[in-house]
């Protein structure tokens, strides 16, 4: 091979390493951001239960005024 085609085969093979670098870089941040996000989600999911049962317990004890109103 001559040295131009080697000189750029290094090249390409440094760039290609450096690209493998901030792909792995950038899928950690994403795992990072996935599981952030992920609990504030369940937070909203344990609110959404509780606003739940506390509407159900509004029903009932409202139910329970009517009849003896």
């Amino acid at each position: 091979m001559g040295v131009d085609v080697t000189a750029l085969l290094i090249a390409l093979a440094r760039e290609n390493a450096d690209l493998r670098e901030q792909l792995a870089a950038a899928q950690d941040m994403l795992m990072e951001t996935a599981l952030d996000a992920g609990n504030p989600h369940a937070l909203i999911e344990a609110m959404v239960v509780e606003r739940d049962a506390w509407r159900a317990e509004a029903e009932r004890l409202g139910a329970r005024a009517s009849r003896a109103g």
